[in-house]
C-alpha cells in the first residue's frame, strides 16, 4: 500500500498520527540532516503498522517533508490502521 506522509523533524516525541493536508503526520526526534529524519520515519511507520522494517520503503521525497512511502502486507489491515492514524488526535 502506498500513501503520503508529512514529516515533522526535531519533535519532542516520535508518533504517527493526525492528518496534515491529506497526508499522515509523522513526528520524529531526528533533525533533517543526512537522511536521519527519513530513516526514523520508516522506523516509526514499521512500528505503528506492526510490520518488519524491511516492509517499509521510501518511494519519493528523500529531501522533502512530504514523502511517499510503501508498506508491504495485508492491504485491508494496513488501510484500516492508516485510517485510524489519520483520524487520531
Amino acid at each position: 500500500m502506498q500513501f503520503t506522509v508529512h514529516v515533522h523533524p526535531g519533535s519532542r516525541q516520535r508518533s504517527a498520527q493526525g492528518n496534515y493536508a491529506g497526508a499522515l503526520a509523522v513526528h520524529v526526534r531526528s533533525k533533517a540532516v543526512d537522511g536521519a529524519a527519513t530513516s526514523e520515519v520508516l522506523e516509526v511507520l514499521a512500528q505503528e503498522f506492526g510490520v518488519k522494517a524491511s516492509a517499509v520503503r521510501l518511494l519519493r521525497g528523500s529531501h522533502s517533508r512530504t514523502k511517499t512511502v510503501e508498506i508491504d502486507g495485508d492491504e485491508a489491515a494496513l488501510r484500516v490502521r492508516l485510517d485510524e492514524l489519520l483520524a487520531a488526535l
